[in-house]
């Protein structure tokens, strides 16, 4: 019989990958992590974590105009950015810290360096080789930016949060929901924001009617929205500012901004050096692993979890993922991952809450005469004494022949937490009826999905 350092190595200590190693501990599984850089991925040092920190610092510029229709009166706010960085860089390292610990605590070793896989059950870092029964792939992915001439001027989602001065104007390029967020951030503390995407309406993929409804709520908030508009070169001027030339609707433009270019324009799988293929591991043409829903990949001692995978790319995804693969391997649980309904959150401004699927989707699959629409939009009651313009909408998406509820989608305040709790129930396969026979709690903007007509 075989012997191993380890019986499970895992490489990339991101969330995924801390889920995974502590619950594989859990059941007396010999465990190490291998990371490079600090511990906690993406989503806790430059992601999920501190960029919710910065939103709820955008919500508090909101917060402090609302509060004037009620009332209060204080002098206009100033924005520190210093300290607000400060504040936010002190609690993501105090979270690195305690992932650290929490891997001790676990009987987890922590290895610092680069890996890279040299057989089927042995990695080689920083010199030394060590093996293991099972070798877990959880390095995640980063920012990726096009190859046009003036790139290296720009900085991705990465440099956002290496930002020590509040740029007076940036521009943000890219549609997606990192784009989105930052963009509105950057609005809400008081930044001039131009912000570039090839498409007509930002956020490809959601929801027509989510998609609009926040194209027209940040054009209210004085974003300066470039839709259909790509960049074809970037130049520094003399004043060190930045000259964009843009292929646009109407032909070639340019845009001056000054100091921040900010570019979000999808991600790429961390495989680089790893040694993947060279042992057999398949990737495919954008570079992620290729690999089964429950995580296996061509080589039976190698799996893969979370991002580098490329299958939805969400960080509660990767810990439930691991955790469950886990379970199988080391605590006898066969419980399989669904991909399917699972619930996510865009962080705009306004918030946007969804699970299921989107009525496009929908009438794909099942054809325009299958399908049902409710769907409410109204001005919340936060703004009947704000005067701001702001909507809220609430939708559905049904299946006439059994009622099934198909999707739920929400933009406006509280979206991301409302959209919890529903998420179970059209996990569950709730019907509209079911929706219809619940008492709404009132007043909230929950209430408007179970009286829908």
């Amino acid at each position: 019989m075989t012997t191993y350092d380890f019986d499970l190595v895992v490489i990339g200590a991101g969330s995924g990958g801390l889920a995974t190693s502590k619950r594989a501990a859990s059941y007396g599984a010999r465990v190490a992590v291998i990371e490079y850089d600090r511990v906690g991925g993406t989503c806790v040092i430059r992601g999920c974590v501190p960029k919710k920190l910065m939103v709820y610092a955008a919500d508090f510029a909101h917060a402090f105009e609302d509060a004037r229709g009620y009332g209060w009166q204080a002098d206009p706010p100033r924005l520190d950015w210093s300290a607000l960085v400060a504040a936010r860089d002190s609690n993501v390292a105090g979270l690195e810290a305690t992932h650290e610990r929490l891997l001790r605590e676990n009987g987890v070793e922590l290895i610092r360096g680069r890996a890279r896989i040299t057989s089927a059950h042995e990695v080689e870092v920083g010199g030394r080789r060590i093996s293991a029964a099972t070798i877990l792939v959880a390095t995640g992915s980063r920012p990726n930016v096009p190859a046009i001439e003036g790139i290296e001027h720009v900085i991705t989602s990465d440099g956002f949060f290496e930002l020590k001065e509040q740029p007076r104007e940036v521009a943000v390029i890219g549609g997606g929901y990192i784009a989105s967020e930052l963009a509105g951030v950057f609005q809400a503390l008081g930044t001039r924001v131009h912000m570039i995407y090839r498409g007509d309406l930002p956020l490809r993929g959601f929801d027509g009617d989510l998609r609009r409804e926040l194209d027209a709520a940040m054009r209210t908030g004085g974003l300066q929205l470039h839709s259909g508009t790509v960049v074809k070169r970037i130049a520094k001027t003399n004043t060190g500012g930045f000259a964009l030339d843009l292929q646009g609707p109407d032909g070639a433009c340019s845009l001056a901004v000054d100091r921040c270019l900010l570019y979000a324009t999808g991600r790429i799988a961390n495989t680089e050096g790893l040694g993947l293929e060279e042992v057999g591991v398949g990737l495919d043409d954008a570079g992620n692993v290729v690999c089964a829903e429950d995580a296996t990949t061509a080589v039976p001692s190698i799996a893969a979890i979370g991002d580098v995978t490329g299958r939805s790319p969400l960080t509660p995804v990767a810990i439930h993922a691991g955790r469950l693969w886990a379970d199988r391997v080391y605590g006898g649980r066969n419980v399989p991952m669904s991909y399917e309904n699972i619930p996510t959150a865009v962080f705009t401004d306004p918030p946007i809450g969804t699970v299921g699927l989107c009525e496009e989707e929908a009438r794909a699959k099942y054809g325009d005469e299958a399908i049902r629409i409710y769907r409410a939009r109204f001005r919340p009651m936060l703004h009947s004494l704000t005067g701001r313009q702001v909507f809220t909408m609430v939708k559905l998406v049904v299946r006439k022949d059994d009622e099934r509820v198909l999707g739920c989608h929400l933009i406006g305040k509280d979206a991301p937490e409302i959209i919890q709790g529903f998420a179970v129930a059209v996990k569950m396969g709730a019907t509209k009826r079911d929706f219809d026979a619940t008492v709404g709690i009132h007043p909230s903007t929950a209430e408007e999905l179970v009286t829908l007509r």
